[in-house]
């Protein structure tokens, strides 16, 4: 695995100072009234849209890659468009859930579903969340702690800036999510595990050359096997939970069936499967609410190897076994 750069001596200076100005906006922005917040927060959005050409162009050639010919140029654009609005709202949703009175946001989160998180709990291994960076996932740990489960867990790579981290880890911290470092992923999972509570992961983000090759949007995507290696390991049932915003500004909590694990006795093969079907799950709720989705993220930056003259091997059917 290839080493992340050290940061220049100017830009490692300056982290104090940098975490200090967002932790500073950050209070300010967590008391604004709910509306004027939303409303501030896509126009941010808008001003990223036209402001960060570099993401900008990310997220139109990611819907070119998902979408094709389905979805035309002005399409593209106004998608776009929308979700960098949405995430602007969701920044800052945040700093209200990290620094603000939380009330006023968590009084908008429905739950759907929590039956079959206390259903899996009760086979005494813990459960696995299958989550995506898709609505406000930070609302993810709160609605869990609302509803009376156990403290979730969520394996996450630190910031670069460990001032900043620890910024967010406190923000974190009040809805009880309990951060494992990637470092020590196997042992904080299987701890947690033990202990009989929830473990979060995302499982939408580039994973590189360490990935396993499966289909998202038609398209082979490097996804990390990270879950269904964990998965076939303890037996945890792994649960989708996924969140978004409805129209009103409430927020939807969708928690769903266990995904049953396919075990053939072929580890790579049940690794893949397995992966190929969880990323389904995702796929589906980003096709119905498009526009929240972290479009901004070079999802398929990592291409597959070319084996021969034919490419790349087929796509395994996520709903199926080879």
């Amino acid at each position: 695995m290839r080493r992340r750069r050290p940061a220049p001596l100017w830009l490692r200076m300056a982290q104090p100072a940098v975490a200090a100005l967002a932790g500073g906006l950050g209070r300010v922005a967590g008391r604004l009234p709910p509306a004027t917040a939303r409303s501030i927060g896509a126009r941010l959005g808008d001003l990223a849209y036209l402001g960060l050409p570099g993401r900008r162009r990310v997220a139109l050639a990611n819907l070119e890659s998902a979408f094709g010919a389905d979805l035309g140029i002005a399409d593209r654009r106004a998608l776009a468009r929308a979700n960098f609005r949405h995430l602007g709202v969701t920044t800052l949703e945040c700093c209200r859930l990290f620094f603000g009175p939380p009330g006023p946001l968590l009084g908008r989160v429905r739950i759907d579903g929590l039956e079959h998180v206390k259903t899996a709990l009760t086979e005494g291994r813990g459960a696995f969340y299958l989550g995506a960076h898709f609505g406000n996932w930070e609302l993810l740990a709160a609605a869990n702690m609302l509803a009376g489960l156990p403290p979730l867990n969520a394996v996450i790579r630190p910031l670069d800036n460990p001032f900043l981290d620890h910024l967010v880890a406190r923000g974190r911290a009040r809805w009880q999510l309990r951060l494992i470092s990637k470092k020590a992923a196997v042992k904080g999972v299987q701890a947690a595990l033990a202990r009989g509570e929830c473990v979060g992961i995302m499982l939408d983000q580039n994973a590189g050359r360490q990935g396993v090759f499966v289909p998202f949007f038609g398209q082979l995507a490097s996804t990390s096997r990270s879950l269904a290696v964990l998965a076939l390991k303890t037996g945890a049932p792994v649960v989708p939970a996924f969140i978004h915003r409805l129209p009103d500004g409430d927020h939807q909590v969708s928690l769903e069936p266990p995904i049953p694990l396919v075990r053939t006795g072929q580890r790579e093969r049940d690794v893949e499967v397995n992966t190929a079907r969880f990323t389904a799950a995702i796929e589906r709720r980003v096709r119905a609410h498009s526009e929240q989705w972290f479009w901004v993220h070079r999802r398929w930056k990592t291409r597959p190897p070319v084996t021969g003259p034919a490419g790349p091997p087929p796509p395994c059917d996520p709903d199926g076994v080879p």
